[in-house]
């Protein structure tokens, strides 16, 4: 019997088994950004601990930093406290620290990739519960807590659960004006918010060998709004066709070496799954989100769903995200008017989302009702998005051009909705008062549809705003 890619990468960086039944892993990489680690150091200084491999850590600055503010230090005083907090930490510990002037600021989960500090085969542990982007890479990565950042930062391991594997297989080619983002927005629909509970996704199939290495970690960043914690993709040749070349990949004498170790860990043939699930990607649509989690999604020419077409147990959360999202159950959500289009985050930032969506943007408008506002996942997203261009059509379009960092995804930094305003967003979380304001509206969709929504100054099918058939 083969084995999955998990059981590999679980097993090669196995400690050994404790007592109550769980693993003490070895951590191969470790992410810190400045929200979760501060304690952790300070704990460290408590227990007069060190960092036992700072060589292993990578710091960056990414949910506080103002994007519309450089200089220091920021008006916002709490900011300005906690990019100082980790700057000393990363001095005084000798971590690398992905500083503002560096060039290589941005979101965690988007710096890691493009330094090619994300390898296949190795474990990842970050204090953000996205860290699963990083699995696109053939990677076991995942979120964690800021007590099990102090452990990894002591012991470069942590004490885990081993969940079991389900494979979700999409096969088939996405029409246009479907993308990545509708995926997995689909198969969360599908599975449920709490269906990857326990589990870890393998994602599988025609359509996510197709997929670029950009578009896969847009999938496997949502894997925890499916409850997984863990979702990966088997490496490629695309994977190593990505990572050749980058700053922290193996150098060129060593590449080839590195990739045959690399392909090693994908998934056997006759590996043995704990569950399977399987989908068409001529099925999948545009899909947005109508409700108060990722889970509830439809295609954009679907109305809102009546309680009745809802399982007994959704429909307690359906009445509550009715009356807080103000959406008639039995009515279209296309045509519901936007306040704010945001596209960013380290689902939807990189560069293949900047173009795809420029593409179509250029030599348009968007309403000037709606606050449009482009936020570049790293520093280097930025600098080839303005060498090519890309941030001229957004400006020209009327979207604000903002510098590096997590913005409007989530409201710890100065970008936030204000009252009751609706965002159509490309980021990952629609939770009440996930974008700052507790009565603020979150609309989940694709980048284009992002778009879509800004230019007609309401939700809109993307397809037929740009003419794509």
């Amino acid at each position: 019997m083969g084995k999955t890619l998990f059981d590999k990468v679980w097993e090669e960086h196995t400690v050994r088994e404790l007592a109550n039944g769980m693993t003490q892993l070895l951590i191969g990489t470790h992410l810190i950004h400045e929200v979760t680690s501060p304690q952790a150091f300070g704990m460290l200084r408590d227990l007069n601990l060190k960092v036992l491999y700072p060589n292993r850590t990578f710091a960056t600055v990414d949910h506080i930093v103002p994007t519309d503010e450089r200089q220091e230090p920021f008006s916002d005083a709490l900011a300005d406290a906690m990019i100082k907090e980790l700057r000393k930490n990363c001095a005084e510990f000798g971590i690398e620290f992905f500083d503002l002037a560096s060039g290589k600021q941005g979101i965690v989960h988007i710096v890691g990739p493009e330094q090619g500090i994300t390898q296949p085969g190795t474990t990842i542990a970050c204090g953000d519960s996205h860290t699963s982007t990083h699995g696109a890479f053939g990677a076991i990565a995942f979120g964690i807590g800021t007590s099990q950042v102090r452990d990894v930062l002591a012991t470069q391991t942590m004490a885990l659960r081993k969940p079991k594997v389900r494979r979700v297989q999409v096969d088939g080619k996405l029409s246009p004006g479907v993308y990545a983002k509708d995926v997995v927005l689909h198969i969360i629909r599908k599975l449920g918010v709490n269906g990857g509970l326990g589990y870890a996704y393998e994602y599988a199939g025609s359509t996510f060998d197709n997929f670029t290495q950009e578009e896969r970690m847009t999938v496997c960043n949502m894997s925890i709004e499916g409850g997984a914690r863990v979702g990966y993709v088997n490496p490629d040749q695309t994977t190593f066709d990505y990572l050749r070349g980058r700053p922290y990949a193996p150098a060129r004498g060593d590449y080839d070496a590195a990739v045959a170790r690399w392909k090693s860990f994908a998934s056997d043939k006759d590996a043995a799954y704990d569950d399977v699930a399987k989908y068409s990607a001529e099925d999948i649509a545009p899909t947005v989100t109508w409700g108060i989690n990722p889970g509830q999604a439809i295609f954009i020419d679907e109305d809102v769903p009546e309680p009745g077409q809802l399982p007994e147990k959704d429909r307690a959360t359906a009445e509550e995200a009715y009356a807080h999202m103000k959406l008639r159950p039995g009515k279209p959500i296309k045509g519901t008017k936007v306040d704010v289009a945001f596209l960013g985050s380290c689902t939807n930032a990189r560069i293949g989302d900047l173009q795809e969506v420029a593409k179509y943007l250029q030599g348009k408008k968007i309403k000037k009702s709606v606050k449009g506002i482009v936020v570049p996942g790293s520093q280097g997203v930025a600098s080839v998005a303005e060498s090519m261009g890309l941030a001229d059509i957004f400006r020209e379009a009327g979207f604000e051009w903002r510098g590096a960092g997590c913005s409007m995804c989530l409201g710890m930094n100065p970008d936030k909705l204000v009252g009751d305003q609706l965002c159509a967003s490309s980021s990952n979380r629609n939770f009440k008062g996930r974008q700052g304001s507790p009565t603020g509206r979150t609309v989940l969709m694709s980048p284009l549809m992002v778009a879509a929504a800004a230019v007609t100054g309401e939700i809109s099918d993307a397809r037929e705003v740009f003419g794509l058939s």
